[in-house]
């Protein structure tokens, strides 16, 4: 009987385990929204139901959107990994903008679309220290425009790796209100790491030495700290890669 007892436990706990691995994670700053969300649907619910139901589906997506999953990051100093999940909405070249610092010489900019279900939380391309940040208020037009670029509220990223500066904007779209940073100027990060998120539905543009090979094309989908967007030599991405887990 104590076996049987035993082999209980062991099944409830490899089920219990299952179950958690199979959850994702949300972030701190969606639990405002979570509990707005079904403190409404249990309120306004009790006088009419169907705002119950309502309510309750528009909280489990506010739980989806702030969803901060797991990433495998390829360990290439030579490589750099998308910044966001989304489309790849533009690939081209481009003079950063003013506020960054980066002078007025042509790079390489790849430009990433979040859609509402796509995962927000933004994670940096490269390793390197955080040499500025720049947040610049601005207007909130759709972010696939490409002034949206320069019209935008937006944060910028200006990144010091081996390979110089490297420029990382987050822009505001439509319905984006607000670019949460989880960082400071001076830190020092590894490829794949946090960065900040937005809410709800924006973009973020790579702003790259022209001497990087893309690795991306246009309409494809990406996800942040996994896929290869550039790369820094003519060698290629072949061979075998470490990955690191964030």
């Amino acid at each position: 009987m104590p076996a049987q007892t035993g082999d209980g436990m062991s099944a409830g706990r490899s089920v219990f385990l299952s179950l958690r691995a199979m959850l994702v994670p949300i972030r701190p700053e969606g639990f405002p929204f979570v509990a707005a969300v079904l403190f409404a649907a249990l309120f306004l619910g009790w006088f009419w139901q169907p705002v119950l139901w309502i309510g309750l589906i528009l909280a489990g997506w506010c739980t989806y959107f702030f969803r901060d999953p797991k990433r495998y990051t390829p360990i290439d100093k030579d490589l750099v990994v998308s910044p966001a999940d989304g489309r790849v909405a533009k690939v081209s070249l481009s003079v950063a903008p003013k506020e960054l610092g980066l002078g007025e010489q042509t790079r390489r900019r790849v430009s990433i679309f979040m859609n509402v279900f796509d995962c927000h939380v933004n994670r940096t391309p490269v390793s390197g220290r955080i040499a500025r940040i720049v947040y610049t208020p601005g207007k909130f037009f759709n972010a696939e425009l490409d002034k949206a670029s320069e019209a935008n509220e937006r944060n910028g990223f200006i990144i010091d790796t081996e390979r110089g500066p490297i420029g990382m904007v987050q822009i505001a779209g439509l319905i984006a209100r607000r670019i949460v940073t989880f960082r400071k100027e001076g830190e020092e990060l590894l490829a794949g790491d946090r960065v900040g998120l937005i809410r709800f539905g924006s973009r973020v543009d790579l702003y790259l030495p022209v001497s990087a090979t893309i690795l991306v094309a246009e309409g494809q989908r990406a996800v942040a700290g996994e896929t290869a967007v550039a790369h820094f030599e003519d060698k290629g991405v072949g061979g075998e890669r470490r990955v690191r887990v964030s």
